[in-house]
């Protein structure tokens, strides 16, 4: 079992932190630019911040006989995250909402042992099925506004869409990335997915180097400190935690997306809004009280 001293403790939270944070920049971002021109330009600035990180952690070349695995790996992995990361894009253009975004993506920390007995049939939990019940219960406590009812509206549904995808991407990187190098492997579908979003860019819109330029600090934070710190920051510390307690804690990436919308003052959630998040939050810490280092494995293999 490991453990998880102040210093591995403080370094996942700094993690979700800066994710969690990632929701309001990118929500600042669609202010200035297109869904596709944000996340190609911020996946191209993430790939690239990446590249000093492999180099220094992951020194030497990639086997040749290895080297059409990972491109194929990368390719599917990439491309399904191209389309989680575009449905979470346009949700946040449509809600405006950080704290929304992160709740509802946040849903796929419940969805993935959910999936994976529908699909698998691996043996789940009960408290997996009480955090999926909480996560609904969450859900339909957000989307309801006083004196108008419960609102679902496109941007919700973007959202939960991208969540599905969110989840796809999630078992997808645990079953083809085992035999790479995790820092190549997800350097690797970093750079397709940027690739997509550039291509869907030259193709629906049409950016100016005014609305690039304001939206400069939104692309940066994105691309240089949520892929290229974060991701850092995630691999040396699930070094030395638990799996569990690592899982919980990302999963506050949710909370700290709500606070960031608050503190910049884009977020308008209701106070029953809220109490979904909280709902939701529990039960997405419910979800995960299962999966022990080796259960986790289980779950996903």
């Amino acid at each position: 079992m490991k453990k998880n001293g102040i210093f591995t403790t403080a370094l996942l939270f700094l993690t979700a932190i800066i994710w969690g944070f990632a929701f309001v920049a990118q929500a600042d971002g669609v202010t200035h630019i297109g869904a596709f021109t944000m996340n190609g330009v911020r996946f191209a600035v993430g790939t690239a911040a990446l590249i000093p990180v492999v180099l220094f952690f992951e020194r030497g070349r990639t086997k040749k006989e290895d080297r059409r695995g990972l491109l194929l790996s990368s390719l599917v992995t990439g491309t399904v995250l191209f389309c989680a990361s575009t449905f979470q894009q346009f949700g946040i253009q449509y809600t405006g909402s950080a704290g929304i975004a992160g709740f509802i993506t946040g849903l796929y920390t419940v969805m993935i042992p959910v999936t994976c007995f529908l699909l698998f049939r691996q043996k789940t939990s009960v408290t997996v099925w009480l955090g999926a019940i909480l996560a609904v219960c969450g859900l339909t406590l957000l989307c309801f506004r006083p004196g108008e009812g419960f609102s679902f509206g496109i941007g919700e549904l973007l959202l939960l869409i991208g969540s599905f995808f969110w989840t796809a991407h999630v078992i997808l990187v645990d079953r083809l990335g085992k035999n790479h190098r995790p820092l190549h492997f997800s350097w690797g579908q970093f750079a397709v997915c940027s690739v997509l979003g550039l291509l869907f860019m030259a193709l629906f819109e049409e950016p100016t180097a005014e609305g690039l330029l304001n939206a400069k600090w939104a692309i940066l934070y994105c691309g240089v400190l949520s892929v290229g710190v974060a991701y850092t920051l995630q691999v040396i510390a699930q070094r030395r935690a638990d799996p569990t307690f690592a899982a919980i804690v990302f999963s506050t990436e949710s909370v700290f997306s709500a606070v960031g919308g608050v503190l910049f003052g884009i977020d308008s959630i209701s106070p029953l809004g809220y109490v979904g998040c909280g709902v939701m939050f529990a039960g997405i810490v419910i979800s995960q009280l299962q999966i022990s280092g080796k259960r986790k494995k289980d779950v996903l293999e």
